[in-house]
């Protein structure tokens, strides 16, 4: 492959003349589909289920799930249904490249032909991927709604409130979200015109919240994707920064009160403001008053003048960092730095973003994502292969303007600035495997300079692809009204390309590069003007990084040092990240050493303690959460390094461990200030969970490190030997009973039973549960499976009768549960049951339920049932698991007894689930009912199925 820069000189570009379009990737008369090996393969994931699928033999299992099921078009089971990933591409890239055709993008019909095939190479490669609604609709709608990422806007009257209520209602029907600013209607303290006072932003919010809640319900997303925006002058600000946090206080004294807290229970549907993300909108002056500990004056929205009592700064920031810490909102924006680097101030300021705030620009506005695969550029050197970098940008690029004429927009007003900004959102996924891969920390000099040099080559190469289409088509329809501020943005992306220190990007030539694309961007817009008024972000990239394979989402380190992979046969296993043995090679490590640092890292989760690994080579490993998490001006350090080569801005989760203080988080949002971050939202770990909290609490000092410890009244506080004497008489016992010879124990005449109702994909029945005088279960009877006579209710009431001859006759519930636990055959689907949401067939669900009611914990935690003991336990894990002044992880033994005594018995470190240490949310999916829900950015992303509750 040739890997000399391609790069046109602006006087090869002529105005007017339609475009050339080069091969790279492919040869005249050889299709993409022909250069790699395809196999036949079975699609499930959860209830889903396609056999015969054709897929590359490269893509990984994962993704062909994820594909078949999200990104296949027709009825499931119909001839017209797709089947294969060339059908696929071929809709898409082709339906684009026809497109290009009509609107006379090319300048012959062999360009045309290479565009096609081109792009077709690219999506077939996993080079990149465009956002959801670009493989949901184009070539499947008449009319495709492809942008993911809207922002509306709203007037101070009734008409344009309720107006925005429609108009939202509609983008989340179309399972896409939207962002607004409120700050145009009046604060509750402000007088009407007919007298009284205005009801205020933080009112309405309520409403098109339930709004929200009630599309999602039966749309295509579990939740709406929502942003709210309030500016920091605005009357209302103290009420719209604690609007969240008293209303997670209000969940939890509920969950105390006995109600269901769960995502879907009843208890929740009373708690509020769950649908948005929310941010406050500050500006340059406001934080310089906070520095300077001044005052702070609201403003009236229909006089300017200032309203009510003048407010300390810095204790108005305090609140902020407060009810982040409480509940991980509001997120922060930084009003003067969007603007500064708005390349059409002219047309109107930007007041707002989409959902997951890297989309910003003008009001009434769309954006549509795609973005590309950093690993799939990687030389075997480490170096980036900037020729092909470049050259799969221009065809993306090419192909986001494309779509954006013939796509459709919910609104006639986003139709219209759509086409008249033509808003492109080019980024990228898999920056942390980048940079492990090459042995580079995250949080590093090195890294975040090779990050900056990768983001400037990005930006900068679309712009001047951007300037040459302008040259052939014309600007964008603003561009005019915009030419100065605009081409003065792009002389401050030029700037900063130069200030990327040298020694920090120890790829030369990537670094060369960048600072040229910015040199040709800049010379052709002035010659030609641009395209587009806005050309990349960086979006959390949820859905497509499984498409793409990826190990690493977005901007994002890896989030975990395992992975979860999908065995053909059904089933799954754990092994090492793709990246880690990548990097042990980078670093030095020879084959054997690599062998037994993945074996270990499979095994634990953590490369801390693996054989042979050398201490200095830690840092390459660390990871987003759990041990040796990235520290939060680790995760705002680089976000200040990439920010100046983005044209919008970066959805990104900074992570906070649960013991940051609130004034961790008030640094935090100064610090990303001071860095010219646009916008910065975090999350503080356990902040957004309901848990069980004790009544009251008394302490008690762990004897091992001293440490004062807060323990649950009534709790039991024992030394380590009294647990170990415990523990001993318990195993004598277990090992005496297991001895005796094997005996039918009947049941009483007359004996307590447990009755429970379940439905599963519409198959309803009952299970009784008939106990002994001790409490545990010795029989189940199953009625009303099923019609009379038939086979499906014979077969039960055989099963209930073998499981209650096997419990007469001692085999342990938990064994039984074991075995049938996770047997998958159909009806399977959701429950209705809080605790089991998902059952994969009958006797999983039977035997799952019968774990809920009479088995330990242990038993609960391991097979994925949340019942309140489970979720109690996670209340207290995290202070039994509290690191030492050390960095070390051991079991804290008073915690542990303490939460034993109350039974939650916590289990060792070494034998905690990797899929509940990988994910921070503890949230079910709904597609497929695993907790395996993991923030990407500001949105939510199943690690087992893909689902994606934002804009990927």
């Amino acid at each position: 492959m040739d890997s000399t820069p391609q790069t046109a000189l602006s006087t090869d570009v002529r105005s007017g003349e339609p475009l050339a379009v080069r091969r790279f990737f492919t040869t005249p008369g050889v299709h993409p589909f022909d250069q790699v090996e395809w196999e036949l393969r079975t699609a499930s994931v959860g209830s889903f289920e396609q056999k015969d699928v054709e897929f590359p033999k490269s893509w990984s299992l994962n993704a062909t799930n994820i594909v078949a099921q999200k990104y296949f078009r027709g009825q499931l089971d119909s001839p017209a249904r797709e089947r294969s990933v060339k059908q696929m591409i071929t809709r898409v890239a082709g339906t684009i490249a026809d497109w290009g055709r009509q609107r006379g993008y090319f300048a012959t019909a062999e360009d045309g032909d290479a565009f096609e095939a081109e792009l077709s190479f690219i999506l077939l490669n996993q080079m990149a991927a465009f956002n959801s609604p670009v493989w949901f609709n184009v070539g499947f709608e008449e009319q495709p709604q492809c942008s993911a990422c809207f922002i509306l806007s709203v007037d101070d009257t009734m008409d344009s409130i309720l107006d925005w209520n429609t108009r939202e209602g509609r983008i989340f029907r179309g399972g896409s979200g939207s962002g607004i600013n409120l700050s145009n209607i009046r604060g509750s303290s402000e007088q009407l015109s007919k007298g009284g006072t205005a009801s205020g932003p933080v009112s309405f919010m309520r409403g098109a919240d339930s709004w929200a809640g009630t599309i999602k319900s039966g749309g295509k997303t579990r939740r709406a994707a929502k942003m709210v925006v309030l500016d920091v002058d605005h009357p209302d600000i103290r009420e719209f920064i604690w609007c969240k946090a008293k209303e997670e206080d209000k969940a939890r004294a509920l969950a105390k009160a006995g109600f269901d807290m769960s995502l879907d229970g009843d208890g929740m549907l009373s708690i509020q403001y769950q649908n948005a993300n929310n941010s406050v909108r500050v500006t340059d002056e406001f934080m310089e008053a906070v520095e300077d500990g001044r005052e702070w004056r609201t403003k009236a929205r229909l006089t300017g003048e200032p309203i009510g009592e003048a407010m300390d700064a810095r204790e108005l920031m305090r609140e902020i960092a407060d009810a982040a810490w409480r509940c991980a909102d509001p997120g922060v924006q930084y009003d003067t730095v969007i603007n500064e680097w708005h390349t059409c101030p002219n047309s109107g300021r930007i007041n707002a973003s989409n959902p997951c705030s890297e989309y910003m620009h003008v009001d009434d506005s769309a954006c549509n994502l795609a973005s590309l695969n950093l690993m799939k550029f990687r030389k075997e050197d480490g170096s980036l292969d900037v020729a092909a970098y470049q050259h799969a940008i221009d065809v993306l690029f090419l192909a986001q303007e494309i779509i954006v004429g013939p796509s459709s927009y919910p609104t006639e007003e986003i139709g219209v600035n759509a086409r008249a900004f033509r808003q492109l959102g080019m980024g990228y996924a898999n920056l942390g495997a980048y940079l492990m891969a090459n042995g580079m920390p995250y949080d590093s000099d090195e890294g975040r300079g090779t990050a900056a040099a990768l983001t400037a080559l990005m930006t900068g190469r679309a712009y001047a692809q951007s300037a040459k289409i302008a040259a052939a088509i014309g600007p964008y329809e603003r561009y005019d009204e915009n030419r100065e501020p605009h081409n003065a943005v792009m002389r401050m992306h030029r700037d900063a390309s130069y200030q990327i220190p040298e020694g920090t990007c120890e790829d030369q030539g990537l670094l060369a590069a960048a600072r040229s694309s910015w040199e040709e961007a800049v010379a052709l817009g002035e010659v030609h003007g641009y395209r587009n008024a806005q050309a990349t972000v960086l979006a959390p990239t949820g859905t497509i990084s499984f498409l793409m394979d990826c190990d690493t989402t977005g901007v994002e380190p890896a989030f975990s040092l395992v992975m979860y992979k999908t065995l053909v046969g059904g089933g799954s296993m754990t092994i090492a990240n793709r990246t880690v043995p990548l990097a042990l090679e980078t670093l030095g490590y020879a084959d054997h050493e690599i062998e037994q640092i993945e074996a270990y890292v499979a095994e634990h989760n953590t490369i801390v303690g693996a054989p042979g690994i050398k201490a200095e080579h830690l840092p390459v490993f660390d990871v987003a959460v759990g041990e040796r998490a990235i520290s939060h001006m680790g995760h705002i350090k680089m976000m200040g390094a990439v920010q100046p080569f983005i044209s919008g801005a970066i959805s990104k989760t900074v992570n906070m461990p649960e013991e940051t203080t609130v004034e961790d988080i008030e640094d935090a949002y100064v610090q990303a200030w001071k860095l010219g971050i646009k916008a910065l939202a975090i999350y503080r770990d356990g902040s957004k969970n309901i848990q069980v909290h004790s009544t009251s609490e008394s302490t008690a000092v762990d004897a091992t490190t001293g440490e004062t410890i807060q323990v649950p009244e009534g709790s039991l506080v024992v030394t380590q030997a009294e647990l170990d004497a415990l523990v001993e008489t318990k195993a004598a016992g277990l090992i005496a009973a297991a001895k005796e010879a094997p005996a039918r124990r009947r049941m009483p005449r007359e004996r307590q039973s447990l009755t429970h109702k379940f439905s599963i994909a519409g198959h309803d029945g009952y299970i009784t549960a008939g106990m002994y005088e001790d409490g545990t279960v010795g029989e189940i009877f199953l009625t009303d499976i099923g019609k009379e006579g038939s086979t499906l209710r014979g077969m039960m009431n055989s099963f209930a009768t073998s499981i209650s001859i096997a419990l007469q006759y001692g085999v342990p519930l938990e064994t039984l549960v074991e075995k049938f636990a996770y047997m998958r055959f159909e009806p399977e689907g959701i429950t209705g049951n809080a605790e089991i949401p998902f059952a994969k067939s009958l006797p999983d669900y039977i035997m799952r339920w019968l774990a809920s009611r009479f088995c330990d914990v242990d038993v609960q935690r391991e097979l994925g049932i949340l019942t309140p003991a489970v979720r109690a336990e996670q209340a207290v894990n995290d202070m039994a698991y509290r690191p030492d002044t050390d960095g070390q992880t051991p079991p804290n033994q008073a915690a542990q007894a303490a939460a034993s005594a109350t039974g939650l018995e916590l289990p060792p470190i070494s034998v905690v689930p990797a899929v509940a240490k990988a994910s921070p949310t503890g949230e079910m999916c709904p597609q497929c009912g695993n907790a395996t829900m993991q923030r990407t950015g500001a949105c939510h992303t199943c690690a087992s199925c893909g689902y994606n509750t934002g804009c990927g």
